[in-house]
């Protein structure tokens, strides 16, 4: 972990790892929290596994859908670990998403109350990990993990 070009996120999710990875590896699961309420999510392609792809669209109405994430899955460890990028596009093609280029890796693990859920998403430079963090990270990542445990924890989702 870089403090000058990663941020990150942890939290106690009080579920089992089998079913925080079924909500990673599951498109109607992953659609349900995916975006922070209100938005909708839509997965056009979610295949999880290495050179996989990523792709979500989003919608503030239900109705009109535009692209969201158009990335690549890099490491797939079952259970355990998803990395993905948006600088490589589902089609393998470098890619200069908008607002930043980044990698996130997260990462499951066991903890007495359910599963160590971490987050770290790191920025090619200082100047985008900025520009992440302004845009509200914590905000939007903070929100979706919230949504997830809601799901998994059996609390309901939006």
């Amino acid at each position: 972990m870089n403090p000058d070009l990663d941020l990150t996120l942890h939290r106690v999710v009080r579920a089992p790892r089998s079913a925080l990875w079924s909500a990673w590896t599951d498109p109607a699961r992953f659609a349900k929290w995916w975006l922070p309420a209100p938005l909708t999510c839509r997965v056009d392609r979610l295949d999880v596994r290495p050179g996989g792809a990523l792709v979500t669209l989003m919608s503030e109405d239900g109705a009109d859908f535009v692209p969201h994430l158009d990335a690549t899955f890099l490491v797939v460890e079952e259970r355990e670990r998803i990395v993905f990028t948006n600088a490589v596009d589902s089609a393998w093609r470098p890619a200069n998403p908008q607002p930043v280029s980044m990698t996130a890796e997260i990462v499951l693990g066991d903890h007495p109350d359910g599963t160590d859920y971490r987050v770290v998403v790191r920025h090619g430079d200082p100047a985008a990990r900025a520009r992440h963090e302004e845009l509200g990270f914590l905000d939007g990542w903070g929100s979706v993990t919230e949504q997830l445990a809601a799901l998994v924890e059996d609390r309901g989702a939006r």
